[in-house]
């Protein structure tokens, strides 16, 4: 017997149907005779709806309102998901984040998950009860409801599961694993049987969308064992004992596994990247901080930065990366900044993409770099910006050259060979 977290995204939770859908796989887990919590989304595009609720109500929102309105999604599916388990027969209550309570800090509609009270739960739990928890939800200090930002449900299901102590956190989405890239792009990607943290961290910063940042920053740092699964399977379908998805585990347990893997786990792409280049700049010290700090200070994420050799003149072109829903925010700050920073223009381009290559066999392998920069050579493809990390390099290219690169990288490094890993 196992203690179970179970979490379903929006898709699963859309309509009575696909809820009680959800139920009969809960219910299989239960009567497997495993201790089950269920974490819940708000049905596929009600967040979206709320939150234009609150826009319509008043532009410059209280930041703790919203989190009143935008919270009652999951309140929804929570209690629908528990009333259907007790149409079937189960023990089943639904537990709000203030019930538990989900403790959290930090600002509102972006909160931080600090501790989650699990006596109650456990002993539930241990009782035959299902529990039922609507994800993205938490309480403050203060007694107010806080929500954990977008994708935040994910962060609940890997927080409550180290808060019980849970054998390992089923995430089911409307795919079923993590891939060595995106299927739709290349037919012969392959689902991964095992994945680490410090890869699926990189692949989820840089665009793969299977798991939220947070939520896999989390299980790293408590050891909670992470399977991704697909919610969309038939009612003859095995228990997820037994289905092949996709587990999230660390370096130590990957290594008693898989001692030859391969060098690249994964290649993803991310199109919502914008370019800056400023020209001119003063080649000087203290020139490039006037550059990010106010963008810092806006909390805009800055990622590939280049600066190229000085000018005769004293001067040099800075070029950097921000995500696309930031880019006129940004343009707006340097540009108030021009006399203290001092460039001539700004130039900027949103029809970029980001390519990234990841996996931890990097970090004992040389020419991974290299293979990536001759692939794309090979096939015309401009680089104009590069990244680097211990196990991942980025590039960023045209945006219409996006899925022709996706699918050289995926062959140059042998993902798409028939005795590539499964």
């Amino acid at each position: 017997m196992a203690r179970i977290v179970m979490k379903f995204g929006g898709t699963s939770m859309a309509g009575t149907e696909r809820i009680r859908r959800v139920a009969q796989i809960v219910r299989k887990q239960q009567a497997a005779g495993h201790e089950v919590a269920v974490v819940v989304s708000a049905m596929a595009g009600e967040t979206d709806r709320l939150v234009n609720f609150c826009r319509e109500a008043n532009p410059l929102y209280d930041p703790a309102e919203y989190d009143v309105v935008v919270a009652s999604g999951e309140q929804v599916t929570s209690g629908l998901l528990a009333l259907t388990l007790q149409a079937m027969g189960c023990k089943a209550r639904s537990w709000l984040g203030w019930q538990l309570p989900v403790r959290t800090v930090e600002a509102h509609a972006n909160a931080r998950v600090a501790d989650i009270d699990s006596a109650a739960l456990i002993a539930a739990m241990r009782a035959g009860e299902i529990a039922v928890i609507p994800g993205f939800q938490g309480v403050s200090d203060a007694g107010r409801i806080t929500t954990l930002g977008r994708g935040g449900s994910d962060t609940s299901a890997v927080a409550v599961a180290a808060a019980v102590e849970a054998d390992r956190c089923d995430i089911y989405t409307d795919v079923d694993g993590v891939y060595t890239t995106d299927p739709r792009i290349v037919a012969r990607a392959r689902k991964l049987k095992y994945v680490t943290y410090e890869e699926m961290l990189e692949l989820a910063s840089v665009g793969a969308k299977v798991l939220q940042t947070r939520s896999v920053s989390l299980a790293m740092k408590r050891g909670v064992r992470v399977q991704v699964l697909s919610s969309f399977i038939g009612d003859d379908a095995p228990p997820a004992d037994d289905l092949p998805g996709t587990m999230i585990v660390s370096d130590e347990e990957m290594e008693g596994i898989d001692m030859e893997r391969q060098l690249v786990t994964g290649i993803a792409h991310d199109k919502n990247e914008a370019r800056v280049v400023l020209t001119r700049v003063p080649d000087k010290p203290g020139a490039v901080a006037h550059i990010f700090e106010p963008l810092a200070q806006a909390s805009i994420n800055v990622d590939m930065i280049i600066q190229n050799v000085g000018r005769e003149k004293g001067e040099t072109d800075v070029t950097f990366t921000v995500p696309q829903a930031d880019l006129v925010r940004a343009q707006a700050l340097l540009e108030d900044k021009r006399e203290q920073i001092g460039f001539n223009r700004i130039i900027t381009d949103s029809k970029v993409a980001k390519i990234s290559v990841v996996g931890v066999g990097m970090k004992s392998h040389a020419g991974v770099a290299a293979t990536m920069f001759k692939a794309l050579a090979d096939r015309g493809i401009n680089i104009q910006a590069i990244s680097t990390s211990e196990i991942k390099v980025s590039v960023l290219i045209d945006e219409d050259e996006t899925e022709l690169a996706v699918r050289v990288l995926h062959t140059a490094y042998g993902l798409d060979a028939e005795d590539a890993a499964a």
